[in-house]
């Protein structure tokens, strides 16, 4: 399909998911003032909280002691799953209204721990944590509580990967029910001669999610005996991305390249990716522009912000300056592709954050949508030049301005058209 054909097909797509995303609205609101009615409902006797939890959270302040919690959803534990960030948050369509409401629905009933001296860890609160996040399904728990939960919307930066809603100091906590723990996790935490890179693969390797993986990399239940921690839940994210992108670049390496310049879009949540695959070796980067009034740039004066970071064939050397989490998220979406396709090829991501991007729901969103790029129509171009400058006649910059900022497409020629404001 040719690359103009396959806009005006995207641009159809567009508007009928503004059109059903419109017709379904949350007031976070509404959660937060019938929260403590639920809470009150749940709790036995004074201090003791019954509920299920599906998810953990490890946090950064204060470290290398940090905050380490329990995350479960009041009153819903027939469907806590759905609470438990995954790739089916994509599936379902959630607007950032709903991802807003569900987490303002997870109480977080945490307690204060050291990072360290956590490979024994199967006791007490540390324990019961850990059982949550190996099991393959939400788990009933007891928590005892020090204090009546906190409702705290101000969620920030620090809180992009895994923003969360009331938080409880707890006393303790304890298993109601014996967690179910698949055989291939067990596995990894019996061997402590293994480090936590090879055990992460493994599981990735035979079909556990990358969410799946950094949840039990931030209980400190993977790798070396004693090089066992606890990981901030934003740090396991990333470290969990940036390493299975690790192996995959390693896998395709002596793939053949693609024969052809393809064009791949998506759009969610106010966040449209474009994705041009050319043929060559492996090479990738992101370009990210953000509207003003979108979440990373809230300033409306303040004009289109850009970042960017690349990586040629063998990889980085430095630490991801600009574009953070959403690079490793977005390069784990294009590393799939090209390996289920045993091809490699030089991709460049071009992401335009909104201003419909009013807040952080995490990097999820930059991974699942990059991986659903693919699945559809794709368009194609006679040459990477060709296919970057009829992609960047629907982005809010001009060719010259991402010339600029964009390693790949520097090289470009430019022409007096390139030059048009936007």
């Amino acid at each position: 399909m040719k690359l103009d054909e396959y806009v005006d097909l995207e641009r159809n797509e567009r508007a009928e998911r503004r059109r059903l995303a419109e017709e379904k609205s949350y007031d976070i609101l509404d959660h937060l003032e019938t929260f403590q009615d639920r809470f009150e409902e749940t709790l036995q006797g004074d201090s003791l909280y019954g509920g299920v939890s599906p998810s953990i959270f490890v946090g950064t302040s204060n470290y290398p002691r940090v905050s380490a919690g329990l995350l479960s959803p009041v009153g819903h534990d027939d469907d806590a799953e759905r609470f438990s960030t995954s790739g089916a948050w994509y599936d379902e369509g959630v607007s950032i209204d709903d991802v807003f409401a569900r987490r303002t629905s997870l109480l977080n009933s945490n307690t204060s721990r050291k990072v360290t001296n956590v490979a024994d860890s199967w006791d007490g609160f540390l324990g019961t944590q850990r059982e949550v996040a190996i099991a393959d399904r939400p788990v009933t728990v007891e928590i005892g509580l020090d204090e009546r939960p906190d409702v705290d919307l101000d969620v920030g930066v620090e809180d992009v990967a895994t923003p969360v809603g009331p938080r409880a100091r707890a006393k303790s906590a304890d298993l109601a029910e014996n967690p179910h723990v698949p055989r291939l996790v067990e596995k990894t935490l019996e061997d402590d001669d293994w480090n936590a890179e090879g055990a992460m693969n493994y599981l990735y390797r035979r079909g556990f999610d990358v969410y799946d993986i950094n949840t039990i990399l931030s209980a400190g239940a993977l790798g070396q005996t004693e090089q066992r921690r606890l990981v901030p839940t934003r740090w396991s994210i990333t470290a969990v991305d940036d390493t299975v992108g690790q192996f995959l670049r390693g896998r395709i390496r002596t793939n053949p390249e693609i024969d052809r310049v393809e064009v791949h879009r998506n759009e969610f949540m106010g966040n449209a990716f474009w994705v041009i695959l050319a043929p060559g070796k492996w090479e990738y980067e992101l370009v990210e522009m953000k509207a003003p009034g979108s979440v990373w740039n809230p300033d409306p004066e303040a004009g289109m912000y850009l970042a960017a970071d690349s990586e040629g064939r063998e990889g980085r050397t430095g630490y991801v300056e600009e574009t953070a989490g959403a690079y490793h998220a977005a390069r784990l979406g294009v590393l799939e592709h090209l390996d289920e396709r045993g091809r490699q090829a030089k991709s460049l991501v071009l992401r335009h954050v909104s201003e419909d991007y009013w807040g952080p729901v995490g990097v999820w969103q930059v991974r699942e949508t990059v991986r659903d790029a693919f699945d559809d129509e794709r368009g194609t171009a006679e040459t990477f030049a060709g296919a970057v400058r009829g992609v960047t006649e629907h982005l809010p910059v001009s060719l010259s301005t991402l010339r600029r900022k964009s390693t790949m497409a520097a090289g470009l020629q430019t022409t007096f058209g390139d030059f048009a404001r936007r």
